[in-house]
């Protein structure tokens, strides 16, 4: 509640202060893309070039962490400024019949914070914490405009049977009754997306797009250059699917340029976790995607689940063609766009994350004393990272496995039968990080089965 009313004196007072333009920020967030899979990070047979140029006119990350490794809690961390042991959703949890557990009414989100410094505010493509009538509807998290999916399991479908214009559900057509249409919603979402951004040019804006590529099923509307290769279905449609999340970034960064909006706007972009493809897997072998010689996938909390394809753009300010190898995390986001638009923070509301604007222009990493990631999806998952000392805990009863990044990155070999200062130091950050909720208890796979079941029997997943 006291956020709440510190949010409500921040709007009131702010339009009172001068009328400077604020620099726009947008964040594309992809869905399931791995990091092996841009161009620019070392991928040879799916072509991104659009990404490819964002990285070589800005900054591409080698060590941009996720929340965590599946959708809604990563997304929450980047929207809340929280690390997933403080972040008030920490597992995608479905609720019946269309919809997922939402934010509390008494979350601060990014949007909000922007929002009361006058920011137009939009959330387009994939919400996932909160159907309009719950305290986690996206216009109650401080966004003014929304079009696409609230609910991630619709979300996966390309050829859906409807989507949401703001709150108001429209029906596509050729519906089969089966829940499927004709139309590609990627292409509807890029073209509000579009006129949204042109509706707003005179204004500050923060566009927060949260594209469902590549995230299965694979549904593409066209093959086009993959059509004809040698290579399975689901593969084609794959590298299809990457190659259109890249044009439809290009088509937004060209839009930027004809409207005078290139110096005026920050763009940053990141997949929202790892891919859903193993190493061992047709599409994983064909794209090689674990070529960066990263170790885990989606729902696993190694490197290959936790770093991005993130890259930041924004002409004048970023300078052009770093490789930037200091780690940083999506609570670094909230802070980081309070910074830019020059908003504050409510007194009683502190964030996980750091600022990363000096660091964006060229400047050192902020300093901090660890990153923390946790996962509730069965049994608790928990990782941790200071310095270069890595932690990994695959289940509250399991052995801490310790690694050197420093030496292998590729989290090959297990330092914690010879590192027991680490173990300590792990299990220390481990009690430190996890803030107890009755929602999220640190539970084994035996006890996340019996309470899937409860849940079921109560309606939700």
């Amino acid at each position: 509640m006291r956020h709440l009313l510190s949010l409500f004196l921040i709007s009131f007072v702010s339009p009172l202060f001068g009328a400077e333009t604020k620099p726009n920020i947008i964040f594309i967030l992809s869905d399931d893309l791995a990091q092996g899979d841009v161009g620019c990070y070392g991928q040879k047979l799916i072509q991104t070039p659009n990404l490819d140029r964002m990285a070589a006119e800005g900054v591409r990350f080698t060590q941009g962490y996720c929340g965590t490794t599946v959708c809604a809690p990563s997304r929450t961390s980047l929207l809340t400024g929280l690390h997933s042991g403080h972040a008030p959703i920490r597992a995608n949890r479905e609720i019946q019949p269309e919809g997922q557990k939402p934010l509390p009414g008494e979350t601060v989100t990014v949007a909000q914070l922007l929002k009361s410094e006058g920011y137009a505010t939009a959330c387009m493509g994939k919400w996932g914490m909160g159907m309009f009538d719950t305290s986690g509807s996206p216009f109650k998290k401080g966004f003014d405009r929304f079009y696409g999916y609230n609910c991630q399991r619709h979300a996966h479908s390309y050829f859906p049977s409807y989507l949401y214009d703001n709150d108001r559900r429209f029906e596509l057509d050729g519906n089969d009754g089966k829940g499927l249409g004709k139309t590609y919603a990627q292409e509807l979402i890029q073209q509000e997306v579009e006129r949204w951004v042109r509706s707003n040019k005179e204004r500050p804006f923060f566009l927060y797009y949260a594209i469902t590529l590549p995230h299965g099923r694979h549904e593409i509307d066209d093959l086009g250059q993959y059509a004809g290769r040698p290579w399975t279905p689901e593969q084609k449609s794959y590298a299809a699917q990457v190659s259109r999340l890249d044009a439809d970034i290009g088509r937004l960064l060209k839009l930027l340029r004809e409207l005078g909006l290139d110096e005026q706007t920050l763009v940053m972009t990141a997949g929202d976790n790892g891919s859903s493809f193993g190493p061992d897997t047709p599409v994983g072998q064909l794209f090689e995607q674990a070529s960066n010689g990263l170790r885990g996938f989606k729902r696993g909390l190694y490197e290959g689940a936790l770093r991005q394809a993130a890259i930041a753009r924004w002409p004048g300010k970023i300078p052009a063609g770093q490789v930037r190898h200091e780690p940083w995390a999506f609570w670094d986001f909230l802070p980081t766009a309070v910074e830019i638009a020059g908003a504050k923070l409510p007194d009683d509301f502190h964030p996980d994350g750091h600022s990363l604007v000096s660091y964006l222009r060229g400047g050192a990493s902020p300093e901090r004393d660890y990153f923390y990631w946790e996962l509730h999806e069965m049994q608790t998952l928990q990782a941790a990272r200071w310095g270069n000392w890595k932690a990994v805990r695959n289940g509250p009863n399991a052995k801490i496995e310790i690694y050197d990044l420093s030496q292998d990155f590729a989290e090959k070999t297990n330092l914690a039968g010879t590192a027991s200062e680490q173990v300590i130091r792990a299990e220390q950050i481990f009690r430190e990080a996890h803030q107890s909720d009755p929602d999220w208890p640190l539970q084994t796979q035996a006890e996340a089965v019996d309470a899937a079941k409860k849940r079921k029997r109560n309606g939700a997943r």
